[in-house]
């Protein structure tokens, strides 16, 4: 005899899930009548990695972050770099055996200040992230999030109430090519957002730029007066260099003037920190005092050097306010 169907209350999909099976994630499945990640505790990759990598250029810049991700997602990016763990069953990726406690009690014997929920989509793993960032919290660590923010408001704004920083990546300012390339909507990920910044959380914002698809000028324009009208002209946004993967091969990668066309209508716009990724030794990847114009950080890829912020956020050179979370 059939048990009850549960519904999964955490995204705009609202899957109704018979005993036995898995919403559209694949890692939320109804067991016996109740709801469960099969995936809590059990990652798939834990790296660590520089901060700035995720990207965060403004959050605790040149530390190291603890990373972790489970398998899952709620939606299914054609062009998806993590796609071999993002769009994988729980029972086909080999994974180990590392709750709350043992992920933070690592962190913090390695004296990594920092733990990212990242690589895949750490709301879809919702209990494991919340719980983990709870204990990381208790031991004085940083808590950050890497996510497409296609997810409800209850659930975001309770995350948020325990999560201190967030890369929420903005496939494209067009609903229609999150229906048609990403299986979702822009609507919810905007609301993440707002969200996020009405609970304090420090905000960076990722765009991917795919040729065709996402580098209409006019729709980067529209996103980034949302991000200066919404959630302020600090907001650091990262205009990310599009390379081939999983159904998305036949697309060629971004061409670099494309980025630079992007950089340009977004700094234009007046949003103060436009960056650009996959792009290593480009000016962009620089950070410059909104005051006096100076580079405060350069950088090369992940590598840092003149870094003339202080822990106070303090430009070295006029004493102007740099926007972020400095030293830890």
């Amino acid at each position: 005899m059939a048990g009850p169907i549960t519904e999964c209350n955490l995204c705009p999909k609202q899957c109704r899930i018979a005993v036995g099976q898995a919403g559209d994630c694949r890692i939320r499945i109804n067991i016996d009548g109740t709801l469960r990640a099969v995936t809590y505790g059990h990652p798939v990759a834990i790296h660590v990695d520089p901060v700035e990598k995720k990207p965060f250029f403004h959050y605790h810049p040149g530390e190291r972050i603890l990373s972790v991700a489970t398998v899952g997602c709620n939606m299914h990016c054609k062009g998806c770099q993590n796609w071999q763990i993002s769009q994988a069953d729980p029972e086909d990726v080999e994974a180990y055996a590392v709750d709350p406690a043992r992920l933070t009690g690592l962190a913090v014997s390695k004296g990594i200040p920092l733990v990212a929920y990242t690589y895949t989509e750490p709301l879809a793993y919702y209990e494991y992230t919340c719980e983990t960032a709870i204990l990381a919290r208790e031991k004085g660590l940083g808590n950050a999030i890497v996510s497409a923010g296609y997810a409800n408001e209850g659930p975001v704004r309770a995350l948020f109430k325990v999560v201190d920083a967030a890369t929420i990546d903005v496939k494209a300012f067009d609903d229609r090519f999150y229906r048609e390339f990403c299986d979702g909507g822009l609507r919810p990920v905007l609301n993440t957002l707002v969200v996020a910044r009405e609970e304090g959380a420090w905000l960076e914002v990722s765009n991917l730029v795919v040729p065709g698809l996402t580098d209409n000028l006019a729709d980067i324009r529209k996103l980034a007066r949302w991000i200066k009208g919404n959630l302020g002209a600090d907001t650091p946004l990262h205009f990310l260099r599009f390379v081939p993967h999983y159904k998305m091969r036949n697309v060629p990668p971004t061409p670099v003037a494309t980025l630079e066309a992007a950089w340009k209508t977004a700094l234009d716009e007046g949003l103060r920190y436009v960056y650009l990724g996959n792009v290593p030794g480009h000016p962009s990847e620089d950070t410059h005092c909104p005051g006096c114009g100076a580079v405060v950080i350069h950088r090369v890829g992940y590598r840092l050097s003149d870094v003339h912020v202080g822990k106070d956020g303090r430009c070295g050179f006029c004493g102007e306010s740099v926007a972020g979370v400095f030293g830890r």
